[in-house]
């Protein structure tokens, strides 16, 4: 497992954006440091190795770069949770709140199937809008969700106890409190 300290020490704090008051935490410089990307998805697979699972459900868009590592290195089949528009099929939608608004989530109508047991994965946890909109969306496919993985969450905007409290366990490999 990545130790916290070192990965808490790899993301890029940005003050004041995308408004005033707001610490942003910027999981790119995990991106573009290999050893600390590595840390994180060595830690995620390990995690899910022994778990009997069926599908991995990747968010828009920074989850989409962890599900594909994960899809690959595990041989399962990835889910795109996209935002409203961005799918070429037949989809089905859950409308969620933002932090800084409301939108629109969306997953192709086919790609869950009944008793799929599904991981979903982001970046990052804050109120936990997208990821349980994601949730809906396995649940009214049939699927059901055996936890929501992200590489940071932030405790103090609820996102995590909201999640829990809808039935979606929550793991994240670092907080930061305040935030």
């Amino acid at each position: 497992m990545v130790d916290e300290a070192y990965l808490k020490a790899q993301i890029r704090t940005v003050s004041d954006w995308p408004e005033p008051g707001i610490q942003f935490r910027d999981v790119t410089t995990l991106f573009e440091n290999p050893k600390a990307w590595r840390s994180v998805m060595d830690s995620l697979i390990h995690r899910y190795m022994d778990v009997e699972f069926d599908r991995i459900g990747a968010l828009d868009a920074r989850g989409f770069l962890m599900g594909s590592v994960l899809s690959y290195a595990m041989s399962k089949p990835l889910i795109l949770f996209r935002k409203k528009g961005k799918l070429p099929y037949n989809t089905v939608a859950q409308d969620y709140e933002l932090e800084y608004g409301k939108a629109t989530l969306e997953v192709h109508a086919d790609t869950i199937k009944k008793g799929d047991k599904v991981i979903l994965v982001d970046d990052l946890i804050a109120t936990g809008g997208t990821l349980l909109a994601a949730g809906q969306l396995v649940r009214q496919l049939g699927g059901q969700i055996l936890e929501a993985a992200a590489i940071i969450n932030l405790p103090d905007l609820g996102g995590s106890k909201t999640l829990n409290e809808a039935g979606i366990p929550v793991f994240s490999l670092c907080e930061f409190e305040g935030d």
